[in-house]
């Protein structure tokens, strides 16, 4: 069975889940709505600029599982889905998906984002497959730390290589679908890369290599 690789921050989304989990929970007042979103708005800044510390980032972002009841969390998620991520939700991505689906291919949604954030938009685009940046849980709650190798750049392949691995896949045919200059890594190792509606460094790179671009959100 062929794999269908999809990232999901401004690929299958028109807009990035991690960064609007964040200003969802400043607007909401649950967390400072200025000292908070500035250091979001960096992150993010540096995340498009391909210079990201994943590690600080990571310890920033996920203080807040670790600070609240698992039952809160869920209950501000299922808002989230409704107010932030089903307005971005794009058409012409649930039609890739169902394309791919169609043809008997094996979807995997694979994003840096972490699982608390991601498992529920997953689901709802009806992707089974999730390889995400794992969230440390003790006792039934969050720690705030994340645990394995980060969902991320050149974590993406040996995170992929290791689900294959254990299921029995390889990249023969392969598709990737990305936004982002930080999936390069990724990008080279699959059959057929494709650059979708990407930041200005990966779409000079996709020019250069040769590499089809296209767009779901026009």
């Amino acid at each position: 069975m062929r794999l269908a690789l999809f990232d999901l921050d401004n690929t299958l989304l028109g807009g990035d889940s991690d960064h609007a989990w964040g200003d969802y929970l400043c607007e909401r007042g649950i967390l400072d709505p200025i000292a908070y979103k500035q250091r979001n708005d960096a992150f993010y800044q540096d995340y498009l600029n391909g210079s990201l510390d994943m590690q600080a980032y990571l310890a920033f972002s996920m203080e807040i599982l670790a600070a609240s009841e698992p039952a809160q969390l869920e209950q501000w998620h299922r808002e989230f889905m409704r107010d932030c991520i089903e307005p971005i939700i794009l058409p012409k991505a649930l039609a890739l998906l169902q394309q791919h689906r169609e043809a008997g291919d094996q979807l995997v949604i694979i994003t840096a984002t972490n699982r608390f954030v991601t498992a529920p938009i997953a689901h709802r685009l009806g992707v089974r497959v999730l390889l995400a940046t794992e969230c440390e849980t003790q006792d039934g709650r969050y720690t705030g730390r994340s645990t394995d190798i980060p969902c991320f750049r050149e974590g993406k392949v040996t995170r992929l290589a290791r689900w294959m691995l254990e299921n029995g896949f390889d990249l023969e045919d392969s598709y990737f679908y990305s936004d982002s200059l930080n999936d390069v890594p990724l990008l080279e190792v699959v059959a057929n890369p494709v650059a979708v509606d990407p930041d200005p460094k990966l779409r000079a790179e996709a020019e250069r290599r040769g590499w089809p671009v296209i767009s779901l959100r026009r």
